[in-house]
């Protein structure tokens, strides 16, 4: 318990390290943190209220689905074919309010590029079916 809780306080001391917040509570992250979050893909803030990430991907992926979470995503660069909605198979649970799965079936195929914003509301199974080289995303989670 007390290695996880010093392991936080350190992510956070990391984080607002390459943010700086003004006077009013306004977090701005500067293009350098922005560059190496997107080095690896990653959070760069977590509130209870919502959380600001970026992904990296260069490969498909598992079936998502988060009962709590809408995701706002705005590509930054490639291309990929994205699944929204349809029936999620082998789906098992990874943490509470969040679903993986294996494959969708019967939804709808999105090919996404530089540029797009895309907005999956929660409880709608979503995957990435076909990525294109390197594929980078910003992300807002937004908590119900």
């Amino acid at each position: 318990m007390k290695l996880t809780f010093l392991l936080t306080v350190l992510a956070f001391g990391l984080i607002f390290t390459a943010a700086a917040a003004d006077t009013n509570g306004v977090i701005q992250f500067n293009h350098d943190a922005v560059d190496a979050s997107f080095a690896k893909g990653g959070t760069l803030i977590r509130t209870n209220n919502f959380r600001v990430m970026t992904g990296r991907r260069v490969a498909s992926g598992e079936v998502e689905i988060h009962e709590k979470d809408t995701d706002v995503f705005y590509i930054t660069e490639g291309s990929a074919t994205f699944v929204t909605g349809g029936t999620a198979a082998g789906t098992h649970t990874v943490s509470p309010g969040e679903i993986r799965g294996t494959e969708i079936t019967g939804g709808e195929a999105h090919h996404l590029t530089k540029g797009d914003v895309i907005i999956i509301p929660n409880g709608v199974p979503h995957q990435f079916t076909e990525v294109s080289g390197t594929f980078l995303y910003f992300v807002v989670k937004v908590s119900k």
